[in-house]
């Protein structure tokens, strides 16, 4: 039964990753052909792509009842894209920032957490908010493809006259056609071999659902977004490594979140953790990302180490508050007294320098 399990669980894996990449490269590709900018194409298909297994693995966990590892498994992803993925991405190569990210989806990503929790703050997320977060990630997809062509027609009309440019596009559409659909029948298979490992491992281990979500489950349908952003981030690729990590966040929150909420009998129900602890540390996360966005528009990779370092801080505090370890405490007061104020003051100082960077610029001629 163990060992059926593991390979259960493993296989999900496999077929999840397998399928986003399958996914991915057809939907760049088709977008490429389309004529959207590297960034909407980071923010919209890229980011959707990767942030399929988070689709896959709340629904099938929704119809399971497992709605703690639908909800965990949300929350837990964009917790680990800032971090870690972010993180590890700026340690690979420092990541430059699109001043139209920071004016549009880094706040619409704030204010779509805050949103979620207070849609939480009665214990459930029902249908109806449920179709208001699915409608507004339509909204906002419609919105940037219509930015993006806006803003490239020039060079879409320069491309469209070409000799057999007709035939290469046709030739295109049906070939990632064909990729993107195979992508997602992996992402079917996979996503019901994950829960089904997930609860396995849950009983096993005597650890709550939601923890596995957290973790395990929401670490693991992450991959892709860490291998497309450090892949596209050690290519150049900056601005779609930073799009997706940003638009995999709004499209979970929007789309996977409402749609596991419409679909569900009874809607998503929060567990009291989920409310007190890791939604406002998905809040915090975003919020105290953002002066560091705006620190030259750069990530350097000691912000990046800081990034990956505090994952790592708040995995080992997940495991350590499931078992009710002793040094427990011990932890959390060094995080409340130490790591908190220290990154505190960091930010400022970094929000501070910015402001000045920028007040030193706007004086000179």
């Amino acid at each position: 039964m163990d060992s059926l399990t593991l390979i259960l669980f493993v296989c999900g894996f496999i077929a999840l990753i397998g399928g986003a990449e399958l996914m991915v490269r057809g939907a760049a590709h088709l977008a490429k052909v389309v004529g959207i900018s590297p960034l909407v194409v980071g923010l919209t298909v890229v980011a959707f792509g990767t942030s399929a297994p988070e689709l896959g693995v709340s629904v099938m966990s929704s119809f399971s009842g497992q709605s703690d590892i639908a909800l965990g498994n949300v929350v837990g992803s964009n917790i680990a894209n800032i971090l870690l993925i972010l993180g590890l991405s700026a340690l690979a190569a420092p990541l430059v920032v699109s001043r139209q990210l920071l004016r549009v989806e880094v706040p619409l990503m704030l204010g779509v957490s805050l949103l979620t929790w207070g849609m939480a703050l009665d214990g459930n997320i029902g249908r109806f908010e449920g179709l208001l977060l699915f409608a507004g990630v339509i909204g906002y997809t419609l919105w940037a493809f219509r930015r993006s062509r806006r803003n490239n027609s020039r060079e879409n009309q320069k491309t469209i006259g070409e000799p057999g440019d007709m035939t290469v596009k046709g030739n295109s559409l049906v070939s990632n056609l064909l990729l993107i659909l195979a992508g997602l029948a992996l992402l079917g298979v996979g996503s019901n071999w994950l829960v089904s490992g997930a609860v396995a491992l849950a009983k096993l281990f005597g650890v709550s659902d939601l923890l596995i979500g957290l973790t395990i489950v929401s670490v693991g349908t992450s991959m892709p977004e860490l291998a497309t952003s450090v892949m596209a981030s050690l290519r150049g690729q900056r601005d779609m490594a930073v799009g997706n990590i940003v638009g995999s966040n709004l499209f979970n929150l929007m789309a996977v979140l409402g749609l596991t909420a419409v679909v569900a009998p009874d809607g998503v129900n929060v567990a009291a953790q989920a409310l007190k602890f890791d939604l406002p540390v998905m809040i915090a996360v975003m919020a105290a990302s953002i002066p560091i966005f705006f620190s030259g528009y750069l990530i350097s990779r000691g912000e990046g180490a800081m990034l990956t370092g505090y994952y790592l801080i708040y995995t080992l505090y997940l495991v350590l508050s499931a078992v009710g370890h002793q040094t427990l405490p011990a932890l959390s007061a060094g995080l409340v007294w130490v790591a908190l104020p220290l990154t505190g003051l960091l930010l400022v100082i970094t929000a501070g320098r910015t402001l000045y960077d920028h007040r030193v610029r706007a004086c000179k001629p």
